[in-house]
């Protein structure tokens, strides 16, 4: 729910004379701190002979002491500190993936109520929600920010022992993802954007699915081929250290891109889910602009070709979309608009690596509107509604909030730290000033939120905390696992009846309150109690960017590790002079 169509006029103005940091003023602090340091020099007027003597024992002492005390110290094995409240949820958070795994499960899946499923066909890959339907779009959207929040925090999900399962779920969806198109060739005819069709009709576990689970095609599709050329660039990233697989995804990236730029592919409407009624239904693309430059960019950051950058620097494609005039539409990252995403990682580029000429002025305006998205998700610029527990309102259509809560609340504590990595202690809203600190508590508010702290007392994730929904819109987890098969109608039942759950769909965070905090745990209320996969992405990569475990910082240099230097290779040293 969005207040206004357009940006208060103080955040519209982006001044080009602003600056991250007034360096005469930091010089003056410095200056004053070692002033103020010095004059404490100059108090001390101890006894320098005294102090030399003292300096002698003291030396005597750290000696000896330790000599006597290792013979008896005790051996201790280190333990780690106890998990924060934020790892705790995303431990949590990430086992929403397993179960909603399609196709040969491994031996080791956590879900014990969940089996192979899907294996007639296009296998592998993810449900998207409650159903039994795969979507290419909403899925490589899921795998993009999932692979965004490991290159960034890295050392975060080894910390808390999830690195291997993070990478097993992201591997999990682009193993699909290249399924889905011929990505052995250098060119693509089509692409698998879905299999099944809606299926709201029938109730069954994906197990005991017995109706045709046919693959939709589309020749067409540069929003689906981009945001797929996103997720195998960003996870190419991930998985370098597999240079066999890296390449792979790059090889398969490379032609999802080329598919999606192809003017003879490109649809008379915006998109190529208009086309497709079935897509429609559910995942409504709204344009495809967004994802060329998202795409660009990340096929920038995994291959290091300039041409990338040129495209994702391109004023004609934010202008075709009308994205350069804010508005609280644009400013909300969701499965279906980017650019808020975008432009946040096209700022990073410029803050850390500056490369200038010819890319500098696109890139200082991309820097300019990711402020401003920044400042827009601020309840005091009044451009979103707010609930009275605290929760932002983003989603025009008014339901489903928690998804875009979450992912304003990751790229908001993300941004928060660039600025730390900066050292830059804020930023501007028009002529005011902001503290960077307001951009995390932003954060810290809406997962605190999600997390239980709401006018309910209640978290929205399942299996976190001591009251959760237990009424989950979603076929596997309502359906008990009894040895028999219940077909379409017969599931109803189970759809229908006001018992739990019998399955904790650990994890999942449902749809979420609408805009008053009231919730209504009811299975047959997709509205309130239907989770998503791109849902649950946005709130991992949240919560990682929150957790204190494996420290506070981001990984600054993983995300330019294919990118070439900015200065000449120097040439191989001559041979060795002979007379």
């Amino acid at each position: 729910m969005m207040k206004n169509k357009k940006f208060p006029q103080q955040l519209q103005v982006i001044d080009e004379e602003e600056e991250f940091v007034d360096e005469e003023q930091r010089i003056v602090e410095m200056k004053s701190q070692w002033r103020l340091r010095k004059q404490k020099i100059n108090k001390r007027t101890f006894n320098v002979n005294f102090r030399c003597g003292v300096c002698v024992c003291v030396v005597l002492l750290v000696i000896l002491v330790p000599t006597i005390l290792i013979k008896n110290w005790p051996t201790a094995k280190f333990h780690p500190p106890p998990p924060d409240e934020y790892t705790i949820a995303l431990k949590k958070a990430l086992q929403f993936f397993d179960a909603q795994k399609s196709g040969r499960l491994p031996k080791n899946n956590p879900i014990s109520w969940r089996n192979d499923s899907g294996l007639g066909d296009l296998e592998g890959g993810y449900y998207d929600s409650g159903g039994n339907m795969k979507i290419s779009f909403p899925m490589a959207f899921s795998m993009s920010i999932l692979s965004w929040s490991v290159i960034e925090y890295r050392h975060k999900y080894k910390s808390v022992g999830e690195y291997d399962h993070i990478r097993d779920i992201i591997k999990w969806g682009t193993d699909y993802l290249l399924r889905t198109f011929n990505s052995s060739t250098g060119t693509i005819d089509l692409i698998y954007s879905q299999v099944g069709v809606d299926d709201r009709r029938c109730w069954q576990r994906p197990e005991d699915v017995e109706y045709s689970h046919t693959g939709q095609k589309v020749y067409r599709g540069p929003d689906l081929g981009s945001e797929m050329a996103a997720a195998l660039a960003s996870a190419s990233i991930v998985f370098a250290d597999d240079k066999i697989y890296s390449k792979k995804l790059i090889k398969g990236a490379t032609a999802l891109f080329e598919f999606a730029m192809d003017d003879n592919k490109r649809p008379s409407t915006p998109s190529s889910s208009k086309t497709n009624k079935d897509i429609a239904k559910l995942y409504r693309s709204s344009d495809y602009h967004d994802e060329y430059i998202w795409a660009a960019a990340w096929m920038y950051y995994a291959t290091g070709n300039s041409v990338y950058l040129s495209i994702a620097t391109d004023p004609g494609i934010p202008k075709q979309a009308k994205a350069l005039h804010l508005t609280a539409e644009l400013s909300a990252l969701s499965w279906d608009n980017k650019f808020p995403a975008a432009e946040l990682l096209l700022t990073r580029l410029r803050v850390f690596l500056r490369p200038g000429y010819p890319y500098e002025g696109m890139l200082k305006c991309y820097h300019n509107l990711n402020d401003r998205n920044m400042c827009s998700y601020l309840e005091k610029f009044n451009v979103y509604n707010f609930t009275k527990g605290g929760l932002i309102l983003m989603n025009r259509a008014g339901f489903k909030n928690l998804q875009y809560a979450a992912n304003a609340a990751f790229i908001a504590a993300l941004y928060f730290d660039y600025m730390k990595a900066m050292g830059v202690p804020g930023w501007y809203c028009g002529p005011q000033y902001i503290d960077a600190d307001d951009l995390y508590k932003f954060a810290t508010s809406q997962v605190h939120y999600i997390l239980g702290a709401n006018p309910r007392n209640l978290s929205y994730v399942v299996g976190y905390g001591e009251k959760y929904p237990k009424h989950v819109h979603h076929r596997g987890a309502s359906i008990p696992k009894d040895g028999h098969i219940y077909n379409c109608t017969e599931g109803l039942r189970w759809r229908d009846t006001h018992n739990s759950n019998p399955n904790n769909v650990t994890g999942a965070m449902v749809s979420g309150p609408d805009r008053f905090d009231g919730f209504i745990d009811v299975r047959t209320n997709y509205s309130y109690t239907e989770p998503t996969l791109a849902g649950n992405a946005g709130l991992v990569a949240a919560l990682v960017s929150l957790t204190t475990s494996g420290g506070s910082v981001i990984d600054k240099n993983t995300m330019f590790s294919g990118v070439p230097p900015d200065y000449p290779v120097s040439p191989s040293p001559p041979p060795p002079w002979k007379p």
